[in-house]
């Protein structure tokens, strides 16, 4: 019997006969058929499309940007809706009733003209009368009594020009204060109403302030006037005082000497 050159008996062909057709089959079967994986190991295997997320991502960086417009437009609408609120909102303060005081002061006053007031038929009724020019029939009593009223209607009028201007300088404190709070609630006003209603109510300030100022002129102004007709109607009435006095008295005018000259 031959040996092997490593000294071992060689084994005979037919033993790895029955094992080779098995292998075969076995390799064979691997090779044609796909080996069965669970779900969870395909789902493994999934195939990521980046081109497919970059759209997604910007269509949804779209949809929020646009969400973020709306919400910024309607916080501008309930901006608006607030600030019109406020420009509806009255303004709080009112100084109308301290203005129609002090006008119905003033008022009052000039309400107490003595003798003429300031009504156009009085005034052509005192003028036809006691101020009109004198006559030579008048008696020397009427003279004296129209004289007499004269005096104290002119006295009367500086009177109640005083009084006035006593008025119009007590109201200075009330409007002073009264511009002090119309000031100051116009520049805190909160909208265009409350600021166009404290601009008003200066503006009646303002108003009150002229018809003071109108019924200190008008005082002044007829008790000058008054003064002044008093004056001239004086010089009338002395004119024909001194012609009764030289034609009724037999009076007859000469030189005569005084101090001794």
């Amino acid at each position: 019997m031959k040996r092997t050159m490593s000294g071992c008996r060689p084994c005979p062909l037919g033993a790895f006969r029955p094992r080779t057709p098995v292998i075969i089959s076995v390799v064979a079967m691997l090779v044609a058929s796909p080996v069965a994986l669970p779900p969870a190991a395909l789902a493994q295997w999934a195939v990521f499309d980046a081109a497919n997320f970059s759209q997604n991502v910007l269509t949804a960086a779209r949809e929020l940007q646009q969400i973020n417009n709306e919400i910024q437009s309607l916080t501008n609408e309930a901006q608006m809706l607030v600030n019109q609120a406020k420009n509806l909102e009255s303004l709080p303060t009112s100084t109308l009733s301290q203005l129609e005081s002090s006008v119905q002061r003033t008022q009052g006053l000039i309400a107490q003209a003595q003798n003429i007031a300031y009504d156009v038929q009085q005034v052509e009724t005192a003028f036809s009368g006691s101020y009109g020019s004198a006559s030579l029939s008048s008696s020397n009593a009427t003279l004296v009594a129209n004289a007499q009223s004269r005096w104290q209607t002119s006295v009367g009028a500086f009177e109640d020009s005083l009084k006035t201007q006593a008025g119009v300088v007590g109201n200075i404190d009330s409007n002073t204060n009264a511009m002090s709070t119309l000031v100051t609630s116009s520049q805190s006003s909160a909208g265009a109403l409350q600021a166009a209603q404290a601009g008003n109510q200066i503006l009646a300030l303002q108003s009150q302030q002229l018809s003071d100022l109108t019924a200190l002129l008008a005082a002044k102004a007829r008790a000058d006037a008054l003064e002044q007709a008093r004056n001239a109607s004086t010089e009338s009435q002395g004119q024909v005082q001194y012609q009764q006095f030289s034609t009724r008295s037999g009076y007859v005018p000469h030189d005569v000497t005084m101090f001794g000259e």
